[in-house]
C-alpha cells in the first residue's frame, strides 16, 4: 500500500470522474482530496463521494470556480463548503478548518492554511489523509501504516475526539466492522467505555443512521458483540436487544437489510424503538408488521397461506418467515426456502366484492354495505380465497337475506 497512487485508480475506475477532478485542480491547483476518497482508494474499494479541501476562503474558492464558468452551491458556507458540480456529479470542497469551540455534538470552526491542524480535528487517522494533485498522500498520522494492518485509531487523544462530537463512539464501530481487524484498538475502546454515556446527548435520528450503517454492514453480530462489551449498545437500544438472534438471522442468509435485522436484534417493545429513534413511517410500519402475525409456515398449503397474502404485504409475511426461522433453529432451511419460494409464486388474491355490488341489490345502504362486505370477505378468507364473484354474491346474497348484520 506504502507504493500506491491513489490517483492510478481513480483514472482506470472512474476516468470521467477523473478528468473532472483534473478540470477542479487547474482552478485551484492546492486542493487535495480528503477523508474517504483517500482512504478507498487507497484499499481499492469504489469511491462514492469526491471530496476536497483548499487553503483558500469560501468566497475566493466560489468565485475562481464561478470565474471558470462552473456551477457552483454554497452548500455550507458557515463550515466552509461550497459544492462544485461537474455534468451533474457534486464535488464538495471544503476551506480547511480548526476547531475554535465543541460541545460534543457541534463545532464552532474559523479557517486555517495548516493542513495538519485540519487533519488533526478529523475522527481517525484513517480518514485524515489528503492526496494532492500529483497524488501524493500527505499522512500527518500514520493513516495509511493502520489501514495497512487493520486498526481504527483515533486522532490524538482519543478521550478528547470524543468529547468533541460523541457521535464517533458509533462511527468508530461501523469503521472497525469495514476496515478494521478482529480486536479494536485498546485505547479507543478504554476511552468509548468510559464516555459510553455521552451517547444520550446525540439526537437520536444521528444514533440511528450510524446504527442502520451498522446493521447493514460486514461483520454486524461480532461488531454488536463488541458495542455491547464497551457499554455502548444499551444506550444505543435500552429497550433490550439480543444479539443471538440477530446472530441466527444472519446464519440463515436473510436479505441485509437495517429493519429486518433491527427487528431481529430488539428484544423489547419494536413500537417504542421506533418512537424514541423517531424512524420514518416507512420503517416504524416495517419493523411492527415484521414482528406481527400470522406467519407462515412450512408445510403450510395455499388454502392457509392465500387468506394471509390477501391481507398482508409479500415482504412482510416473508421477513416474518426469517424471524420465525431464526428462533427455530436446528430445522432444515431447505424447507423455509421452499416456503418463501412458494409465497413469492402465488398471485395476491383479490377480494371480488364490491361496495357497488351491494348496493345494485337495494337492500343495504350506508354503514350496512360495509358491514356485509366485511361477513362475506371473512368467509372468502375462511375457504381459502378460492371463491369467485359469482359465488361471493351468492354468500352476499344469504347475509342479505338473514338480516342486517350487527355492528361489530
Amino acid at each position: 500500500m506504502t507504493g500506491i497512487n491513489p490517483l492510478d485508480g481513480l483514472r482506470r475506475d472512474m476516468p470521467d470522474v477523473s478528468g473532472q477532478l483534473a478540470r477542479i485542480w487547474s482552478i485551484l491547483p492546492d486542493a487535495r482530496l480528503v477523508g474517504g476518497a483517500v482512504r478507498d482508494l487507497l484499499c481499492g474499494r469504489g469511491v462514492s463521494d469526491i471530496d476536497l479541501a483548499t487553503p483558500l476562503a469560501p468566497d475566493v474558492v466560489m468565485a475562481r470556480l464561478k470565474q471558470a464558468g462552473m456551477r457552483v452551491v454554497p452548500t455550507g458556507l458557515s463550515h466552509g463548503t461550497v459544492t462544485a458540480v461537474l455534468e451533474g456529479r457534486p464535488f464538495e470542497i471544503t476551506t480547511l478548518r480548526r476547531d475554535e469551540e465543541t460541545d460534543g455534538r457541534h463545532a464552532t470552526v474559523a479557517w486555517t492554511r495548516d493542513w495538519r491542524e485540519d487533519a488533526a480535528r478529523r475522527d481517525f487517522t484513517i480518514n485524515a489523509m489528503s492526496c494532492d494533485s500529483a497524488g501524493v498522500v500527505h499522512d500527518y498520522f500514520n493513516g495509511r501504516a493502520d489501514l495497512a494492518v487493520g486498526r481504527i485509531r483515533f486522532v490524538g487523544d482519543a478521550r478528547l475526539r470524543i468529547t468533541e462530537d460523541a457521535l464517533r463512539i458509533l462511527r468508530f464501530f461501523r469503521f472497525q466492522a469495514r476496515y478494521g481487524g478482529d480486536a479494536p484498538e485498546p485505547e479507543a475502546i478504554a476511552a468509548i467505555a468510559a464516555l459510553s454515556g455521552m451517547i444520550d446527548r446525540l439526537s437520536v435520528e444521528r444514533v440511528w443512521s450510524e446504527l442502520r450503517r451498522i446493521l447493514v454492514g460486514p461483520h454486524v453480530a461480532r461488531t454488536l458483540v463488541q458495542m455491547h462489551d464497551a457499554g455502548v449498545l444499551g444506550h444505543v437500544l435500552p429497550e433490550g436487544y439480543d444479539i443471538s438472534r440477530l446472530g441466527r438471522l444472519l446464519a440463515c442468509g436473510a436479505p441485509a437489510d437495517a429493519v429486518l435485522r433491527l427487528a431481529a436484534l430488539v428484544s423489547g417493545d419494536v413500537r417504542e424503538v421506533a418512537r424514541r429513534l423517531k424512524l420514518s413511517r416507512a420503517d416504524t410500519t416495517a419493523l411492527a408488521q415484521t414482528r406481527g402475525e400470522p406467519v407462515p409456515l412450512p408445510g403450510m398449503g395455499a388454502d392457509v397461506l392465500a387468506p394471509m397474502l390477501a391481507d398482508h404485504a409479500l415482504r412482510d409475511l416473508s421477513w416474518r418467515t426469517w424471524l420465525r426461522q431464526a428462533d427455530m433453529a436446528g430445522q432444515r432451511a431447505a424447507t423455509w426456502d421452499a416456503l418463501r419460494a412458494g409465497l413469492e409464486a402465488m398471485e395476491k388474491p383479490v377480494f371480488p366484492l364490491a361496495g357497488r355490488d351491494v348496493m345494485a341489490t337495494g337492500r343495504a345502504s350506508g354503514a350496512m354495505v360495509g358491514r356485509v362486505l366485511a361477513r362475506v370477505r371473512r368467509w372468502w378468507l375462511e375457504n381459502g380465497c378460492t371463491a369467485g364473484h359469482a359465488a361471493c354474491v351468492a354468500r352476499m346474497d344469504g347475509v342479505l337475506r338473514d338480516g342486517p348484520p350487527a355492528e361489530t
